[in-house]
C-alpha cells in the first residue's frame, strides 16, 4: 500500500509485529528518521529530539553534520555528547533543553549520541571517557569542558553568561574511605547488614550532591554519639547510590539525600531529618510506623484489577475498556488513582464499559506490560473487545476520563440509530 505521509487528511494505523505476534501500535511521529530508529530498537526509548521540550536543542546525527555545525555557527556552542541509556544524561537532559530555550538567540545548545562505534574518532578527539561529556566551543574552536553534571537549567544559563574552564580540584576521597562511625554499605552486603542490625537509619547519597555534603557532618556526628553509647539504640549507615545502582533502583531513589529506616529488617517511613540532634532523637524514639494503607487492589472499588493470565479474556467481554498500567510507588499514578477510581464508579452499572488497572511491578504482569509497550507510568490504553485501539492521551482527571468514555458510548448510540433507520 502506498501512503502519502504528507497528506494532512491521511489517517494511517501503524502496527508492529515481532516474531509473528503483535507487539505494539506505532504512536511516534511518522518521519523517516523516527521510523528507522523505532525499527532498529522497537522496545527502546524515543529519540531525544522526539521530546517536544527539546525543540530548541540542535540534534546532530553524523560526524559530517557536527563538522558543518562547528564551521558555520558564530554563537557560543555547548555540545552534549551522550548515550541513550545513560542515567546521568537522562537526569540533565530536561535542564539542558530548558536552558536551550532560555538562551535561544544567544547561545546554541546541541546534543549528539556518540555511543555507536562510528563515532570513535570524535570521542577520542574530545576525550569522551564517560557520559555525558559536555564541550564548549566558540567559533568552531573547542575551548574546554563543562563539568557540572548535577546542573540545573539556571546553572547552565548562568555559566554561559561567563564561561570559564573547570577549576583544578584536589581529588575528593570517597566518604567510605574517610573513616568515622557511619557504616558504608554496598549492593553485596546491604541485606546481610540490615539483617544483623535491628535498627538502622540509612542515608542514600551521591558524591556530587550539595545537600548530601551539607548533611554529611551532621550524620557523622550523630553516628559518633550513637556509637559511644553503651546500649545504643541503633546504627547509621550510608549508601552511595551512584555506585550501588541495584540498591538505588530497588528502593526507587530519585533524589538525594534520601533516608530509609529499617527495624528488624522491615523498612519504615522516615520524617524529614537533617541535623545531628534530629538523627539521635529519632534513633532513641522512632515514631511508630503508621499501619500500612490498603493497596489499591485491596480497596473496594469498581476498578477491575487484572493479571497477565486473565487480561485478554476479561477485556474480550467488554466493548470498551480503559486500562491504567501503573506502579504502586509512582507518584504520578498515586495522583491519578482517585480520578480513575471515581470514573469507574460512574460507569459501574454499564455492562459494556470497564475501567481496569494493571500493576506492572507484579511478577505476573511484567511480561504483559512489556508486550503492551508500557514504558512509563501511568500509561492508559483503550481496548475494544480486547483489541488495542489507541493510547489515551487526554487529561488525567475524572472529567477527562468520563468525557472520553461518554464519547465512545455516544458513538455506539449513533451507530445503533442508523441501523434502526436502515431497517
Amino acid at each position: 500500500m502506498k501512503i502519502d505521509l504528507g497528506a494532512e487528511d491521511q489517517k494511517v494505523g501503524l502496527f508492529h509485529y515481532q516474531d509473528g505476534a503483535f507487539h505494539t501500535e506505532y504512536t511516534r511521529a511518522v518521519t523517516f528518521k523516527f521510523l528507522v530508529a523505532f525499527l532498529k530498537d522497537p522496545k527502546g526509548p524515543p529519540l531525544w529530539e522526539e521530546d517536544p521540550g527539546a525543540k530548541d536543542v540542535v540534534h546532530i546525527d553524523s560526524e559530517k553534520d557536527f563538522r558543518r555545525l562547528l564551521k558555520k555557527e558564530e554563537k557560543p556552542l555547548l555540545m552534549m555528547f551522550y548515550a541513550p541509556w545513560c542515567s546521568m544524561c537522562k537526569r540533565i537532559m530536561p535542564h539542558f533543553q530548558k536552558a536551550a530555550t532560555e538562551l535561544r538567540g544567544h547561545s546554541v545548545l546541541a546534543g549528539m549520541n556518540v555511543y555507536p562505534p562510528e563515532f570513535e574518532n570524535i570521542k577520542e578527539e574530545y576525550n569522551v571517557q564517560g557520559y555525558p561529556t559536555i564541550c564548549y566551543f566558540e567559533k568552531g574552536s573547542f575551548l574546554f569542558q563543562y563539568d557540572n553534571y548535577g546542573a540545573t537549567a539556571e546553572d547552565i544559563v548562568e555559566w554561559l553568561k561567563n564561561p570559564q574552564p573547570p577549576q583544578p580540584q584536589v581529588p575528593e576521597a570517597p566518604w567510605s574511605e574517610e573513616g568515622g562511625s557511619v557504616y558504608h554499605l554496598t549492593d553485596e552486603d546491604f541485606d546481610q547488614f540490615v539483617k544483623e542490625h535491628s535498627s538502622v537509619l540509612i542515608m542514600f547519597h551521591a558524591p556530587w550532591c550539595g545537600h548530601c555534603k551539607k548533611m554529611k557532618p551532621e550524620f557523622e556526628s550523630a553516628a559518633e554519639v550513637l556509637h559511644g553509647e553503651a546500649d545504643g539504640p541503633g546504627v547509621l549507615a550510608a549508601v552511595d547510590a551512584t555506585a550501588n545502582k541495584a540498591l538505588a533502583e530497588r528502593f526507587h531513589i530519585s533524589e538525594f539525600p534520601t533516608l530509609k529506616f529499617f527495624k528488624d529488617g522491615e523498612k519504615h517511613a522516615v520524617p524529614s531529618l537533617r541535623t545531628k540532634k534530629m538523627f539521635v532523637d529519632w534513633m532513641h524514639n522512632p515514631e511508630a510506623p503508621p499501619p500500612p494503607e490498603p493497596t489499591w487492589e485491596e480497596q473496594h472499588t469498581s476498578v477491575l484489577h487484572l493479571l497477565g493470565d486473565n487480561f485478554r479474556e476479561t477485556l474480550k467481554k467488554k466493548k470498551h475498556t480503559l486500562v491504567m498500567f501503573y506502579a504502586p510507588w509512582c507518584p504520578h499514578c498515586k495522583k491519578v488513582i482517585p480520578h480513575f477510581t471515581a470514573t469507574a464508579d460512574v460507569f459501574k452499572d454499564d455492562r459494556k464499559i470497564a475501567c481496569a488497572a494493571v500493576d506492572c511491578v507484579r511478577d505476573k504482569n511484567q511480561g504483559l506490560c512489556e508486550q503492551e509497550a508500557v514504558k512509563a507510568y501511568p500509561t492508559f490504553h483503550y481496548y475494544h473487545y480486547g483489541k488495542l485501539v489507541e493510547q489515551y492521551g487526554s487529561e488525567r482527571t475524572e472529567l477527562g476520563f468520563t468525557n472520553f468514555i461518554r464519547t465512545l458510548r455516544e458513538g455506539d448510540q449513533e451507530r445503533l440509530g442508523k441501523k434502526k433507520e436502515e431497517l
